[in-house]
C-alpha cells in the first residue's frame, strides 16, 4: 500500500509512575531525517527511538516530540545518616553535662537535629534506563502506528488520483495512436496537391510522392514511443499496487514518461496531436508533483 510521508501521530500513557505524551509529525523529504524533542533527562533513550522509527518510516523528515510528567515515581531519595546522628547526641549530652545546669537538659526535637550538617542527605533515585527507555519507545510505538495510519489514508488518496490521471494519460496516448498516420496520409496529399499545383502540364512522379510520404511517416512515427509509454504506464500502476516504498522508483519512471512525451512533441507538427502532447505533460507533471509526498 503506497504512503504519503505526511502524516501525524499522537499516543499517551501511563507507565512506571510517569504520564508519557509522545507525538510524530512527518513532511516529505528525500531521505529520512530525523530528529528528537524531548527533557535533557531523557536524551539517552534518543538512539532507541530513531532505531523505532526505522522500523515504520524509510524517508521523510520526521520530528518526535516526548513530554513527561511524574505521577508517583521517585525521583529522590533521603538518606539519614545515623551515625553521626549518634555522634551529635552524644556530643549535645556531653555539652549539658559540661554546662552543669545552666543548659536546659532538652536536646530538641527531631527536626532540630535535622539541620545539622550532613545529618540529611537527599540523592537522585537510581534508574533503570534501560526500562525507562522500553516505556519511552512503546509509548511511541502506538504513536507510530497512529502516524502511519494516516500515511496511508493520504496514500491510498494520492495512488487514486494518480490512477485517474494514468487513465487520462492513456486515453491521450490512444488519441495521438490514431492521428499519427492520418498526419502521414494528408501530407501525402499535400505533397500531391502541390506538385499537380507546379507541374500542371508535366507528368507527375508518383514514386517520388511515395518516397517523400515514406520520409516524412519515418520522421513523425512515434510507434516506439507510445510503446514504451504504455510500459511505463503499466509498472506505475503495478508500483501502487506494491506493499513496500515505491516513492523513488515512483519518480525515477515518471521522468522516463516525460521523456517520451517530449519526444512525440518534437517529432509531431500536427495541430491536433501537439494539443494532446500539451495535454498530457499536464498530467504527467501533475503526477511528478503528486509522486514527491509519496514515500
Amino acid at each position: 500500500m503506497v504512503k504519503s510521508m505526511t502524516g501525524y501521530g499522537r499516543a499517551k500513557a501511563v507507565r512506571n509512575g510517569r504520564s508519557i505524551t509522545v507525538e510524530v509529525r512527518s513532511v516529505n523529504n528525500r531521505y529520512l531525517d530525523f530528529t528528537a524533542k524531548m527533557p535533557r533527562a531523557y536524551i539517552f533513550a534518543e538512539d532507541a527511538m530513531k532505531a523505532l522509527v526505522q522500523k515504520y518510516v524509510s524517508r521523510g523528515k520526521v520530528d518526535v516530540f516526548v513530554t513527561v510528567e511524574n505521577q508517583g515515581a521517585e525521583e529522590t531519595v533521603v538518606t539519614l545518616n545515623e551515625p553521626l546522628v549518634k555522634s551529635y547526641l552524644d556530643a549535645l549530652r556531653h555539652l549539658m553535662q559540661l554546662g552543669g545546669g545552666y543548659i536546659s537538659p532538652e536536646i530538641g526535637c527531631a527536626a532540630d537535629v535535622a539541620r545539622l550538617p550532613d545529618v540529611l542527605t537527599v540523592t537522585k533515585a537510581e534508574e533503570d534506563l534501560e526500562a525507562l527507555s522500553g516505556d519511552l519507545c512503546a509509548v511511541l510505538e502506538d504513536a507510530l502506528r497512529a502516524h502511519t495510519a494516516m500515511r496511508e489514508k493520504e496514500g491510498a488518496r494520492l495512488a487514486e488520483d494518480i490512477r485517474r490521471r494514468l487513465d487520462a494519460i492513456e486515453a491521450l496516448t490512444q488519441l495521438v495512436e490514431a492521428r499519427s498516420p492520418q498526419t502521414v496520409a494528408e501530407y501525402r496529399e499535400k505533397l500531391l496537391s502541390r506538385m499537380r499545383e507546379v507541374l500542371q502540364s508535366t507528368a507527375i512522379d508518383e514514386s517520388r510522392i511515395l518516397t517523400e510520404a515514406a520520409v516524412f511517416a519515418d520522421k513523425v512515427a512515434v510507434d516506439e514511443e507510445t510503446v514504451r509509454l504504455r510500459s511505463h504506464l503499466s509498472q506505475l500502476r503495478e508500483m501502487l499496487e506494491s506493499a513496500v516504498p515505491v516513492g523513488r522508483k515512483l519518480d525515477f519512471l515518471i521522468q522516463e514518461v516525460n521523456r517520451e512525451s517530449n519526444t512525440i512533441g518534437s517529432k509531431c507538427s500536427d495541430l491536433q496531436i501537439a494539443r494532446d502532447v500539451v495535454e498530457l505533460k499536464a498530467e504527467i507533471e501533475k503526477i511528478r508533483e503528486q509522486v514527491q509526498n509519496i514515500e
